[in-house]
């Protein structure tokens, strides 16, 4: 586990697989199971699961955490309520290929937030890196037919996945500014603010919308959703960007459709076509072209 730790290809390349599996399961049982409701009982069962590794690390971080609390608010605000809240919420009214369509616009936003916010500059390797692999993204998403693009239409959904993007890019980019903690103590800490702030709305969307009824199927995607996406998935999220920069790692939000569509093949009985081997091949070449070389760390967290 300590040669993992160190070895952010295979940290982001998990990330991304997990996610993929969210937002395919987001879409899938969208009718079953209320947004904000998916979104509060997978942190709050993340937020007990984590408690127990957590706690000795809690015990010896709680001064740090309290001491640069804005920070461990905005990241909670932005990379757990919002973004999951609104990206769920989204799924309920839009396509999948268009959430999959704005998500391979994350790595862009993360550059363009970098600059905006700290001045980072971007080489002309990790721009060329970007393109070649958003050009595969694309590929896959398209399914080789770029005027199905053209005929895509877009609503109140897609602009709600374009926020909850935008807010997860944020995250990524002010991962700089967490407390120098252990990683179990940042993610608990984080997890437990964001199943409060989710708390009201999850009762507002109770006695207004709808209300969660707690089936075989919806228990096991929350114990999914719970487990992978967020406790492992998050945890190797924030190291590989501290190993790579918020950048470099942000460009493994590519691999998103070639996950999508392995799941699809293996799951769903969908066939492999050339247009799938083209945009894997891009959006290796791009990671590669982009995260070869000097690296660029943030701020380490406590190991």
């Amino acid at each position: 586990m300590n040669k993992l730790k160190d070895q952010p290809t295979i940290l982001m390349t998990l990330a991304v697989l997990f996610w993929a599996g969210n937002f395919i399961l987001g879409r899938a049982f969208h009718n079953e199971i209320p947004p904000i409701a998916l979104a509060f009982w997978r942190w709050s069962i993340a937020s007990l699961l984590i408690i127990v590794p957590a706690w000795p690390h809690l015990r010896r971080d709680w001064r740090a955490l309290l001491k640069h609390w804005p920070a461990v608010l905005l990241l909670a605000v932005l990379g757990i309520a919002a973004f999951n809240t609104l990206a769920y919420t989204g799924l309920q009214y839009t396509q999948a290929i268009n959430a999959f369509l704005m998500q391979s616009m994350m790595p862009v936003l993360i550059v363009a937030l970098s600059f905006l916010l700290f001045r980072e500059q971007v080489s002309r390797r990790q721009v060329a890196g970007i393109l070649v692999s958003l050009t595969g993204a694309v590929t896959i998403i398209a399914r080789g037919d770029f005027k199905l693009l053209l005929a895509l239409s877009f609503n109140r959904g897609d602009l709600l996945v374009f926020t909850a993007i935008v807010c997860y890019a944020g995250y990524s980019v002010m991962l700089r500014k967490r407390p120098v903690v252990h990683p179990f103590s940042f993610i608990a800490a984080t997890f437990w603010i964001g199943s409060l702030i989710l708390l009201p709305l999850y009762l507002w969307e109770t006695a207004t919308v709808r209300a969660f009824t707690l089936t075989f199927n919806s228990g096991m995607v929350i114990a999914y959703v719970a487990v992978f996406p967020s406790i492992i998935s998050y945890l190797c999220f924030n190291r590989g960007v501290e190993l790579l920069g918020a950048n470099r790692a942000g460009l493994f939000i590519h691999l998103m459709p070639v996950f999508g569509s392995v799941m699809a093949i293996l799951f769903l009985g969908e066939v492999f076509h050339v247009f799938h081997a083209i945009g894997i091949a891009l959006i290796a070449t791009g990671i590669f072209l982009a995260t070869a070389g000097r690296k660029n760390p943030v701020a380490p967290g406590r190991t």
